[in-house]
């Protein structure tokens, strides 16, 4: 159940960039609902909206210094993080990103973020260009890993001019994170088994078979499982990812290793999401050494790969199992095919091959199937789609065992 958090305290942090005129209507729409709000800004953050209107809106006094003299102290980072039930730092510029990623604790809100123990929340704010950025998205990874939470950005036209992600999520859309504090125990005591990232199936010793899966939609799934109080167990084929600390990780190569790790723990949990791209093929034989390319045209053998989800889905004790499908076409006719034909409880299908979502990209988008029910999940960050594709599992799961 989600958990209102109205007459609580919610620290706001505010930081350089024209959307901090957005955070202005959001500490007028916290107040109205009758949460105490207290606003911190950067020294930037002060050209573009004066400390004043947040003083009026908020009804507190602005905090803009590091090291407070008027604090009884002078620690007033100290005071403030103790003080908070939840910190929200928008607009969160990617220089902020960068610094609370490594640590840095140079003025009050870094400090802060550094010092709080309660929930941390960022919408960040920032060009098109900057949000696509390697070193940006790494850096998102990372918070993420660390247990903070991200609220949009949105896709739309920027200051800049230009168009794209990187629009700070609407006020609206902040409240209303805030107003049900982040869904800390729909999987409270459950164990949650999530495969991830492709398998390699070896030709000889320097090749093999592959697929484009990057990873990133299932250690989103791992994060959400964590953030939302589930014990989880990782299995995931070679992925260029950091590892979401507080889980079981077992790491794999082929889609026989896979099988192997997911049977072995799959009586034993509550819920599988089959999010890896296993191999549906892999070489009768792999050659000691590495093949010579003589003929014009050579021919390689391949046997079907054992199917994971149908096996589960077979237990007697099964868990409550979710399949992905990727397709090109028909995305909804093979989603529900393979919903039904394996005998799965849920499935969460995607288009790959488009201009936007699928492998590689940060964002994607979801069709949901389930026995007499779907549900369209809008393109946004893998991170924010794993939240709502979890709260719709712990949904099923609780109707399915009439929790």
């Amino acid at each position: 159940m989600k958990t209102p958090i109205s007459k609580k305290r919610v620290l706001l942090a505010v930081c350089g960039g024209i959307a901090a005129y957005k955070s202005a209507e959001l500490v007028r729409l916290l107040r109205k609902q009758e949460v105490e709000v207290r606003v911190v800004m950067t020294r930037s953050a002060q050209e573009f909206v004066g400390a004043l209107t947040f003083q009026a809106l908020s009804g507190n006094p602005v905090h803009t210094e590091l090291l407070d003299a008027d604090e009884e102290n002078a620690m007033g980072h100290i005071n403030l993080a103790r003080w908070a039930d939840v910190m929200v730092i928008a607009p969160a510029t990617a220089n902020t990103i960068a610094k609370c990623t490594h640590g840095l604790a140079d003025d009050l809100v870094t400090a802060l973020a550094l010092t709080a123990t309660c929930p941390i929340y960022m919408a960040p704010a920032m060009n098109q260009a900057m949000w696509h950025k390697a070193v940006t998205q790494d850096n998102i990874r990372k918070l993420q890993a660390y247990g903070i939470h991200f609220i949009g950005p949105n896709a739309g036209d920027q200051a800049c001019g230009e168009t794209g992600y990187g629009r700070m999520a609407e006020p609206a859309e902040i409240c209303q994170q805030l107003l049900t504090e982040s869904k800390v125990n729909i999987l409270h005591g459950l164990k949650v088994l999530i495969s991830a990232g492709p398998t390699r199936e070896y030709i000889d010793p320097v090749r093999y078979i592959s697929n484009r899966s990057s990873g990133k939609m299932g250690y989103a799934l791992a994060r959400a499982a964590l953030q939302a109080g589930a014990q989880v167990s990782l299995v995931s084929g070679p992925v260029n990812l950091a590892t979401p600390a507080g889980l079981d990780m077992i790491a794999v190569e082929t889609a026989a290793q896979m099988y192997d790790a997911v049977l072995a723990k799959a009586e034993n949990v509550d819920i599988y999401i089959g999010a890896a791209a296993v191999a549906d093929y892999s070489p009768m034989t792999v050659e000691k050494d590495k093949t010579k390319k003589q003929a014009e045209q050579t021919s390689l053998m391949l046997h079907k790969t054992k199917d994971i989800l149908v096996d589960v889905a077979r237990l007697d004790n099964s868990p409550f199992t979710v399949g992905f499908a990727a397709e090109t076409r028909n995305l909804e006719t093979y989603a529900r095919e393979k919903l039904q034909n394996k005998k799965l409880d849920m499935i969460a299908a995607n288009l790959v091959g488009q201009e936007q979502g699928g492998f590689d990209s940060e964002q994607n988008a979801l069709e949901v199937f389930w026995d007499n029910g779907r549900k369209s999940l809008a393109m946004t960050d893998k991170f924010h789609l794993a939240e709502q594709l979890i709260d719709l599992i712990a949904q099923s799961f609780n109707e399915k065992n009439r929790i």
